[in-house]
């Protein structure tokens, strides 16, 4: 029941005014975003990878609705690459980018102008050696994110995208990407959506990814499987057994902070694992969806405010 309060919560500019301004909030934060700047960045993923796990970062922000502002995100990005070179981590490494933060809301020419800034972003990824990858956001968006998608890889085949298996229309788009070279993040989806276009109850979900996992694991793609799920790691790995796929066709990908010990565990077995370390100032929306995933995530949010 709360979920779906916690998801309208991350909309809420009147909820993004109170949660920000409680000291306590930071410390929680932390744990599932690796800071606020460029160091805190370069810091986490080297750790990481110095632990042998690959890594997608994401400047955080979404909802921008100010050209200079996308511009920024863009910047941030061109930024992130050129320090990643410097300190020698651009060997598979990976940028996770909004489209809703680079302006797709602008009036007028948004969807324009963040294909315009996606295109800049990826073309310095490329330089660096590193791959970009579209995060997929609400439902209103699949259509836009999918034909940026394949207006980038008409340049950089390696651009990659997420999909979200609650949604109901995902079968079928999977079909579509399931082909050489195709690189899908396939995710559960955490998002508040109606029924009419998105499955509702967990077991409805947690069925609908698997169905969409064996798509990905028998097409021709690199599957990303992004789930912390116990459950569907196992099915994952058996997937890969059986249709004989190479530890480094697939990847395993998880969240900053969530299991960290698996992360570590499925590395040291040979599997390809990869975090996704999200940074930067604007965390609200991101940290409430991350309380909406799932109750235990809640409770570590609320035990702060007792312990204090």
């Amino acid at each position: 029941m709360l979920s779906p309060l916690l998801l309208a919560a991350a909309r809420s500019r009147r909820m993004r005014s109170l949660v920000t301004a409680v000291p306590v909030t930071r410390g929680v934060v932390d744990r599932f975003v690796a800071g606020e700047d460029l160091d805190a960045a370069l810091r986490a993923a080297g750790e990481l990878t110095g632990d042998g796990l690959a890594v997608t970062l994401d400047h955080l922000g979404e909802d921008t609705t100010d050209r200079a502002q996308a511009e920024r995100t863009r910047d941030a990005y061109l930024a992130l690459f050129a320090a990643f070179a410097e300190h020698g981590l651009t060997r598979d490494a990976d940028a996770s980018v909004k489209l809703s933060a680079l302006g797709r809301a602008l009036p007028g020419d948004g969807e324009a102008v963040a294909l315009d800034l996606a295109r800049e972003i990826a073309a310095a990824a490329d330089r660096h050696g590193m791959t970009v990858t579209l995060d997929m956001e609400d439902h209103t968006t699949v259509d836009s994110t999918l034909d940026a998608l394949a207006k980038l890889r008409a340049d950089f085949p390696s651009t990659g995208v997420a999909i979200q298996a609650m949604l109901r229309r995902t079968e079928g788009d999977l079909k579509d990407l399931a082909h050489d070279g195709s690189r899908v993040r396939l995710v559960k989806g955490a998002y508040a959506e109606p029924a009419s276009v998105a499955f509702q109850s967990r077991r409805e979900v947690d069925r609908a990814y698997v169905r969409d996992l064996r798509l990905l694991m028998e097409g021709g793609g690199h599957p990303m499987i992004g789930s912390h799920d116990p459950r569907i790691i196992d099915i994952a790995l058996d997937l890969a057994r059986r249709t004989g796929r190479a530890p480094e066709s697939y990847e395993f990908q998880m969240l900053y902070g969530i299991r960290a010990s698996e992360q570590r565990r499925l590395a040291g077995s040979g599997q390809r694992m990869r975090v996704y370390v999200p940074y930067g100032s604007d965390w609200y929306g991101y940290f409430m969806r991350r309380l909406a995933e799932r109750p235990a995530n809640l409770a570590f949010f609320l035990r702060s405010f007792v312990s204090r």
